[in-house]
């Protein structure tokens, strides 16, 4: 493939991936009007908000695999049909039944897309330095889609109704079934064996159980059925992992955790994912809550965080011609440390804004050299027909990580909320309501209570995400052995050369 049609392939190829990352928070803005329009009563929101991101984190490992066996263009082009003509029925659904099960169509058609185009990234750039920028590119593209989803939802719902959400996918992936064909390569494993239903299955229990679980002991609190639910989805996982080590052609080859580099990496991108997750969490319920800005205004506010990760991502290749690949990242994780330090510091004063933005921004900005650098690692690691596999895991580490973050760190800015509220309500949007149909004397000192106790939340959230960011530094610094500048880095290597 030569140099532009490499490039104009992946200008292609940046489309589904930012979709599938807008599609996971777009909703978000428009579910209180699609609710209304539907009829959703509130177990009903949380199925159509949740559903997508539960089939794409579910299926993804499934799908990576089977893009390495049936062809990674192949995938991609039957995922990018599906996702078209789904968001269409998505646009028009008629009640929450129908909404609910579409959302969850949708996902496992996401769950196409996200591996098979990291994978075919291996294939259309042989050159490490043009694999590096093309892996921030995507890098880019899959970070900051889920901080501007709410962003593109706000802009058309000031002009259309709800189903314009699902409805702008619809162009894309127009757009990259016209051009795929002629500008993307077929890339399949010749000598891949069957998939084996028994794995397929169990991995889709596990991640599905554990996640389940997850989002309902964060919205919940601690109670019987999320924590059986996440019991259960580690011992499925125990069986699917076991089950991975026996097998000649694994679904997902754990043997990978072996070397020392690849295992930091994807623990670093589950710990990243929870400290981004928790964090932007917190600032978009600050931003509306405690500062007072509409959820609109709220999400453009937000954007830097998007922003960051873009600009972190985009710079980490060049970064890495000029410093060991290591020492990118580590210096990157320290940045993101000093980020959550400055949302530590946060008050409800006049500088708030200011300072809270700046933090985000820092905070996700450090984020850029584990997100590329690392991603490349990781898709570097395999011989290039075991890329989907290795995207897939990839992938599976991000999605378990913001899941975490949302719950682990929802749970403690909860008890932490409650703490210093001592008793005068359980969270601050139940404060907000209450203050609403109270006599100004009376909903005052309330919300003044409300909102100070929220900002001691965000203050611990940043502090733990600043914890959890110099921890992967150490991390990092001591797992990966000196890996050198980009330009002699080892890999997009040419494996079938290497064997001769």
């Amino acid at each position: 493939m030569r140099f532009d049609r490499a490039w104009l392939g992946l200008a292609v190829l940046m489309l589904p991936t930012l979709l599938v990352a807008m599609d996971m928070t777009a909703l978000l803005l428009a579910l209180p009007q699609l609710s209304a329009d539907l009829g959703a009563d509130g177990v009903e929101q949380l199925w159509i908000s949740d559903s997508y991101g539960f089939m794409v984190a579910g299926m993804v490992i499934t799908m990576g695999t089977l893009g390495d066996r049936i062809g990674r263009r192949r995938l991609l082009m039957i995922g990018a049909a599906a996702f078209a003509v789904l968001s269409v029925v998505a646009a028009f659904a008629v009640n929450p039944l129908m909404l609910i099960v579409v959302r969850a169509l949708l996902g496992i058609a996401g769950a196409t897309l996200a591996p098979s185009t990291l994978a075919l990234i291996t294939n259309m750039f042989r050159d490490a330095r043009q694999r590096g920028q093309a892996v921030a590119v995507w890098a880019a593209c899959q970070f900051t889609g889920g901080a501007l989803g709410p962003v593109l939802a706000g802009v058309l719902l000031q002009h259309f109704w709800w189903g314009s959400v699902f409805l702008v996918a619809v162009p894309a992936m127009a757009a990259l079934l016209i051009a795929g064909p002629v500008l993307l390569p077929e890339f399949r494993d010749e000598r891949a064996g069957r998939l084996d239903p028994l794995s397929v299955g169990l991995s889709l229990a596990a991640v599905l159980s554990t996640v389940y679980g997850i989002k309902r002991l964060a919205l919940d609190g601690v109670s019987a059925v999320p924590v059986v639910a996440v019991l259960a989805g580690a011992a499925v996982g125990v069986v699917f992992v076991r089950r991975q080590l026996r097998l000649d052609e694994p679904l997902l080859d754990f043997r990978l955790m072996r070397n020392g580099p690849f295992t930091a990496v994807i623990v670093g991108l589950v710990c990243a994912g929870v400290a981004m997750a928790g964090t932007g969490l917190l600032v978009t319920q600050y931003l509306q809550n405690v500062l007072d800005y509409s959820p609109a205004t709220s999400a453009l506010l937000f954007a830097p965080m998007g922003l960051g990760v873009a600009a972190g991502t985009m710079a980490s290749p060049a970064l890495a011609r000029r410093v060991k690949q290591t020492t990118a990242i580590v210096g990157g994780l320290a940045v993101s440390t000093l980020g959550g330090l400055l949302l530590a510091v946060v008050d409800d004063g006049p500088g708030a804004l200011p300072l809270v933005m700046t933090g985000i921004t820092v905070l996700a900005l450090g984020t850029g050299p584990l997100f590329a650098l690392g991603t490349g690692l990781v898709i570097g690691s395999v011989p290039p027909e075991r890329a989907g596999s290795a995207a897939s895991m990839s992938e599976t580490a991000n999605y378990l990580g913001g899941s975490l973050g949302f719950a682990l760190l929802g749970v403690l800015a909860t008890a932490v909320y409650r703490d210093h509220a001592a008793g005068t309500s359980d969270s601050l949007a139940s404060a907000v309501t209450a203050a609403e149909n109270l006599p100004a004397d009376q909903s005052e000192p309330l919300l003044h209570t409300a909102r100070e106790a929220f900002t001691s939340s965000l203050h611990v959230t940043g502090l733990v995400a600043a914890t959890l960011f110099a921890a992967l530094a150490i991390l990092v610094a001591c797992a990966m052995r000196p890996l050198p500048t980009a330009p002699e880095a080892p890999t997009p290597t040419d494996y079938e050369e290497a064997r001769l």
